[in-house]
């Protein structure tokens, strides 16, 4: 049994989509160790409650300096024997000594097709901002192990969400989490779950059944 360490700051809607998929048994072979958020209001912690999940508020802002607080979430990762970590809505930088310690163990849901609106800056809304910006007419969700980079590792799933005339920012979040975040987060935890995915110079397989 996979044992699932998620990683949150706002509301939790990735986070419920994979408690969901758990339940009604699309997603096998795992369990939800514990969820942590960098956010003591994060409704997710809430969510978590709900469904009998350990939850966890671990701050920057409790310990004197960042090198502390990677520590004291190592700690507790470590502390609940995660096996995987998933980034569902995190919005910390991960730092290399967690990376070092769960390698091509951790997995982050971004909301564009990498490398397309990806990298520093390009978080939350901002990301929909840049698809409209842009003008590109396809956009969608990215689900990938990550590395010491921002939105650098081994994509695993990627699933293309159009964009629509008259779609503003927050309609477009609205439907790439609807289309694609709350589908292939499960389904990516629901490969590696089942052994499914391997990596190679920086390329994630999955193994067909």
């Amino acid at each position: 049994m996979l044992r699932l360490g998620v990683l949150v700051s706002g509301g939790g809607t990735n986070l419920q989509a994979i408690i969901d998929r758990i339940e009604d048994k699309t997603i096998t072979n795992a369990e939800i160790a514990v969820v942590i958020s960098n956010n003591q209001g994060a409704y997710a912690l809430e969510r978590a409650k709900t469904h009998g999940i350990q939850a966890e508020c671990i701050s920057p802002k409790d310990f004197a300096d960042r090198e502390e607080f990677h520590k004291a979430l190592l700690k507790e990762l470590q502390k609940n024997k995660v096996d995987l970590v998933v980034l569902a809505g995190y919005l910390v930088a991960i730092p290399p000594v967690i990376v070092e310690a769960y390698p091509n163990r951790i997995i982050n849901i971004h909301p564009s097709l990498i490398p397309s609106f990806c990298g520093t800056g390009f978080y939350g809304l901002k990301v929909h901002e840049g698809v409209l910006d842009r003008g590109v007419k396809v956009t969608g969700a990215t689900v990938h192990f990550v590395d010491t980079g921002t939105d650098t590792g081994p994509i695993i799933l990627q699933k293309a969400v159009e964009v629509q005339n008259g779609d503003t920012p927050q309609i477009l979040q609205k439907r790439v989490m609807e289309e694609a975040e709350w589908k292939i987060l499960p389904a990516a935890i629901d490969l590696i779950a089942n052994d499914r995915v391997t990596v190679e110079n920086n390329k994630a397989f999955i193994r067909d059944l």
